[in-house]
Formats: C-alpha cells, structure tokens, sequence
C-alpha cells in the first residue's frame, strides 16, 4: 500500500485528493498545525474522517516537518497549505508568504535532507500569471498582481530550482479557479451561491460584490484533483497547467446561477467599491494542451454544470 502526505488536508482541494487517494488504495496521512483544533468539516462532509490517519505539523518549521516524514515515510507528499484567499492577502501580505513560500521550501529541504526518493506536488495557481487575454501556459511568464500571486510565483521558482539543483522529483500544478460545495463562504462562488438560496426561499437581502466584469477559468474541483495524483504518477517531474481552457465573467455565473431559479439577478446585487482589489485580474484563460497530451487528463464538467452542482451541492 502507497502512503501518501496532505499538508493541508482540511481545505477544499486537500479533502477531496484525500477521498480519490483512498479510492486508489493508499494509505493516506492528513496534517493540519493543530489537528486536536481542526474539526476537519470536509473530511467530515465526504464520509471519510474515519479512513484518514491525521496528524499535527507545522510546515513552516523544520522539526515539526521531519518528524512527520521520517514518522510515516510518505511515497508521495502533496502541499496543499497555505493561506488561499488572493482578497486576504492584500490585507495579510507578511502571512500570505510565510504560509506559501516558507512552508514549502522547508518541506522541500526536509524531503532532500532525508533523501526518500519522496515525490513531491506543489499547488500553485493560475494567478501567477496575471491577466492572461491569450491563454496561459507552462511557458508564459509570470506577472502576479497579489500578495498571493507574488507568493505562488515564489513558491513554483522554489520547487523547480530543488527538481533542477538536487534531481528531486518535484512538481508544481498551476490551477486555475475550481470550485465545489467544500469552498469556504469567503469566495465569491460559494458567498453568491449561498445568498441566492435564501433569496429563492424570500429573503429580500443584497448581496454585495466587487467587479462583476472579471473573466475567471472556472473548473470543478474534484476533477483537478486527479491532476495532481496524475502529475506524481509521469515518469518525469514537469509542472503542468490545469484548466478547462474557457473563461466566463462573473456575471455569466450570476446570469446563469440565478437562471435556475427564474430570477433576475441585478435586482439582488449591489456593486460595492469597497469590494474592488487593488489589483484585479481583468481575464483569466488558460490553455491546457499540455496535461492533456502528457497526462491525458481534462477536465469533465462544465461550467453550467458545475454551477448546478454547486447549488445542488454535490460533493
């Protein structure tokens, strides 16, 4: 049996690479900073807290990440931690880069120094590259308008110098937007979704956004997992885009999420200047022939579908 390492199992993307782990057989180890804390709600929503060994790490702190490595000697170490929200990062810089960069290169120096041959993903973002107009790939360059950006951006330097200076089998999956019912109420999906299911039973409440102009690539979650176990699976360590290859505007998602309920959205929105980032990405599209061709992975639902799914809330 394969032993595989979440870091950060307690998120969205973490809980469900945890349930198609399981589905494959691994053994699978989940860590969060305090796991006598963490109520881990999404482990506990997709049935599968009881088939998880969790466990608490810091990864920032190398003492804290060796220990766990040499403790349970995963084939396969994903790191999926860090802070998340682009929106919080411009309020929280300092953490943003502590949580992305710093634990990730200390997992990454754990690994070396310990030598296990431990194949390691990295979960980078789309928002690296900025505003993207023509489609992103592994070889467009970086230009991040965040905090969080600014931090992902270092981050994928960081595990591409360890795969080329020490010959690691290191990887990072650059992800665009992908959404499930698991994403905290802070994202704009799931703060629309939510309201629009009051405002259907009656309630006459606003909900209030920033841009509603911005294109996004938007996937479904679950799907992009796969990507990431795919990634660990190639002969050869590369980083990958993961994408549907479409964008839509957050007003296609309102038209369409507040279609299914007959309603005419702009009498639920209120635009609020106070919602707007001091940078924003204008249009996010990215082209993924590379996971397609290498991997032979795309992603399976739409973005209509993954608007019903997500009112639907299936997991």
């Amino acid at each position: 049996m394969s032993t595989a390492l979440i870091v950060g199992i307690s998120g969205q993307d973490g809980a469900y690479l945890a349930r198609f782990l399981i589905s494959k057989g691994y053994q699978v180890i989940g860590t969060s900073r305090d796991k006598e804390m963490s109520t881990f709600d999404n482990l506990v929503r997709l049935g599968i807290k009881d088939d998880v060994s969790l466990c608490s790490m810091d990864a920032s702190d190398f003492r804290s990440v060796i220990t766990t490595l040499k403790r349970y000697r995963p084939r396969e170490v994903y790191n999926l931690a860090g802070q998340s929200s682009v929106g919080m990062s411009f309020d929280y810089p300092i953490e943003t880069f502590n949580s992305i960069l710093i634990g990730t290169t200390t997992i990454l120096e754990c690994i070396r120094v310990l030598d296990y041959e431990t194949r390691f993903y990295n979960a980078g973002s789309g928002e690296v590259f900025g505003s993207t107009p023509s489609p992103a790939n592994e070889s467009t360059s970086f230009r991040p308008l965040s905090p969080y950006a600014t931090a992902k951006a270092a981050a994928n330097f960081a595990v591409a110098n360890y795969r080329d200076a020490y010959g690691m089998f290191a990887c990072s999956g650059i992800l665009f937007n992908h959404e499930s019912p698991l994403r905290p109420r802070r994202f704009v999906t799931s703060k629309i979704v939510d309201a629009l299911k009051r405002i259907s039973r009656g309630s006459r409440e606003k909900i209030n956004l920033g841009n509603i102009d911005i294109t996004r690539d938007w996937g479904w979650a679950p799907d992009y997992v796969e990507a990431m176990w795919l990634m660990l699976q190639n002969p050869t360590p590369m980083d990958f885009v993961i994408a549907t290859g479409k964008s839509h505007s957050l007003r296609d998602f309102l038209d369409t999420s507040f279609g299914k309920y007959s309603l005419d959205w702009s009498r639920h929105v209120h635009i609020d200047s106070n919602l707007f980032r001091p940078l924003d990405i204008e249009v996010s599209l990215a082209d993924p022939t590379l996971v397609r061709e290498k991997l032979q992975w795309r992603s399976k639902i739409g973005f209509c579908e993954m608007i019903e799914r997500l009112i639907g809330e299936e997991f």
